[in-house]
């Protein structure tokens, strides 16, 4: 009788042992799905738009897939980002986002409409050309140089980008 109370304690423990092993299992597969599916979400940020507003008028910009976009996106989602931006070079504005963002410099050209990080926490919007060591970021959808050049206007300007359009 003994004999048989203790194969059955064993029988139990052993049942008990796989069923919290397959409960964790299963709980690990659904962490994972989440993170996954938080992951999908970021990587598909490449074509994602987000939108620049300056005085009355909403630009929609093009956003290239890297970490530095990845990132801002993040910030983005939690709330909207209003940078104070200043002339340069009579070819760009610029201002500082007050955070730093993974830089991915490369040699480029820019041309009208381009959305650039310098330095990791600096944003430009370039109405004209230059060449210089950036992280592209994105690029505001149809819009000419003249355009933009109205758009931001002369001397310093607020922008402020958003996910959403209004």
């Amino acid at each position: 009788m003994k004999k048989r109370l203790i194969i059955l304690i064993i029988i139990l423990l052993i049942i008990s042992i796989l069923l919290i092993t397959y409960f964790n299992i299963q709980n690990a597969k659904t962490n994972i799905k989440q993170e996954n599916n938080e992951q999908i979400n970021i990587e598909s940020s490449d074509n994602m738009k987000i939108y620049l507003k300056v005085n009355d008028n909403v630009l929609p910009v093009t956003l290239v897939n890297n970490s530095a976009t990845d990132d801002l996106i993040k910030k983005l989602l939690k709330n909207d980002i209003t940078i104070e931006m200043k002339e340069y070079g009579n070819f760009e504005k610029v201002g500082s986002i007050g955070f730093f963002l993974p830089t991915e410099d490369e040699y480029i050209t820019t041309t009208a409409g381009d959305l650039i990080l310098y330095q990791g926490d600096q944003l430009t919007i370039h109405y004209a050309s230059n060449s210089w060591n950036y992280t592209r970021l994105g690029k505001i959808d149809n819009v000419t140089s003249e355009e933009l050049r109205y758009i931001l206007g002369i001397g310093d300007v607020q922008i402020t980008l958003s996910i959403n359009k209004n």
